[in-house]
């Protein structure tokens, strides 16, 4: 039976192989810079799609939650970052965890240090949360007295190691264009680097881990950097292609949703695939609007390129609403399927709670999974 016939409400379809080849090219760009990759997994959030990364030799993941942490140990994975503040509310599962794994913690200020070195005995590693420019939180790498204040506490804290500055620059993320990631990119190494000089002679193990999809996937220089930590380039979405991170073949995942009614005197689809389904991620368009999402034609080994002239244009809780142009609109019938590339590939797979790849296998999520 074809995966397509398994479809009868929306699906996230999950290409293995072209996401497989985002992973392996990522893998041989780490190893060409001479930088540990530790991907984010965050994105995915699928012990399965974690496994073709292990295949690639992948040992160290980056999480962006306490709970991603737990799920992704219980399959196995013994060296986990969560590149997320401190939430000290969590300090039971963080000490057990910290008791099975190799834990990362990352802090923002000198009082995370004190609480950690007060409240939790079980080793961990610190990563001191640096702000290249993306203003969301983190200590600025131009504020040495904050910064002064959390290595002084950490050369107080015996029981957890100090690893070095975490950065992310999600600065990358408005970027238009190779030349205006690499603006953000030469910005955040240069930061970065004067930030470890800066300290070096205290800390002569101190280590710099930068991590965002788009410097990752369009840079090559790397130079002064231990570790990369880029998570959306598994899947890629529209947003990654407009920023000019991947090409709209790299894109892994498509929304199939069945369609469920014809409006012929305005050219418009309606699809079984709203808000609920895609989240309210937009890309603005020339004219003023937005898009949802581009619409590609499914076949038995998945899908082909964008039609042209026709997107998803509108969502509200369970309707999408696709507009085409009236050559194109024949061709779509009731009772049919219709495939999306989403805008945000990561909110897209958590609302979506699992996969059917192209070969009609069911992968999880960790948002499907009922504790």
């Amino acid at each position: 039976m074809s995966f397509l016939d398994q479809i009868s409400e929306p699906t996230l379809l999950l290409n293995e192989q072209i996401a497989r080849a985002n992973i392996r090219r990522m893998v041989e760009k780490a190893q060409r810079q001479n930088v540990r990759l530790r991907p984010h997994f965050k994105t995915h959030q699928s012990w399965q799609v974690g496994e073709w990364f292990r295949e690639e030799g992948i040992t160290a993941i980056t999480v962006s939650s306490v709970k991603m942490a737990q799920y992704f140990a219980r399959h196995g994975w013994q060296d986990i970052t969560v590149a997320f503040p401190l939430n000290r509310r969590q300090l039971p599962q963080i000490t057990e965890l910290a008791l099975q794994i190799t834990l990362n913690l990352t802090v923002t200020s000198a009082d995370d240090v004190l609480f950690l070195r007060e409240h939790l005995t079980a080793p961990v590693n610190v990563w001191v949360k640096a702000d290249t420019g993306y203003g969301r939180t983190g200590i600025r790498t131009e504020d040495t007295t904050a910064l002064d204040n959390v290595l002084k506490e950490l050369a107080l804290t015996q029981q957890h190691t100090f690893l070095g500055f975490l950065a992310h620059a999600g600065h990358s993320y408005k970027a238009r264009g190779v030349e205006a990631i690499a603006a953000v990119h030469q910005q955040t190494l240069e930061k970065m680097r004067t930030l470890k000089n800066h300290y070096l002679s205290d800390w002569p193990h101190l280590q710099l881990s930068i991590g965002d999809t788009p410097s990752c996937s369009a840079m090559e220089d790397f130079s002064g950097m231990n570790e990369i930590r880029p998570g959306n380039f598994v899947f890629y979405d529209l947003m990654q292609n407009l920023i000019s991170s991947c090409q709209i073949e790299d894109i892994a995942v498509a929304m199939a949703c069945p369609i469920v009614a014809l409006h012929p005197d305005r050219n418009e689809v309606i699809l079984y695939g709203g808000s609920v389904h895609f989240s309210k991620d937009a890309l603005p368009q020339q004219d003023g609007g937005v898009i949802f999402g581009l619409v590609v034609p499914l076949t038995e080994n998945g899908w082909g390129a964008p039609l042209p002239d026709t997107a998803l244009v509108s969502l509200s809780q369970e309707h999408g609403i696709v507009r085409t142009t009236p050559e194109l609109f024949s061709q779509f019938k009731i009772g049919g399927l219709m495939g999306v590339l989403p805008v945000h590939s990561c909110l897209t797979a958590d609302v979506a709670r699992s996969y059917l790849t192209l070969q009609g296998k069911q992968l999880e999520h960790l948002s499907g999974i009922i504790v």
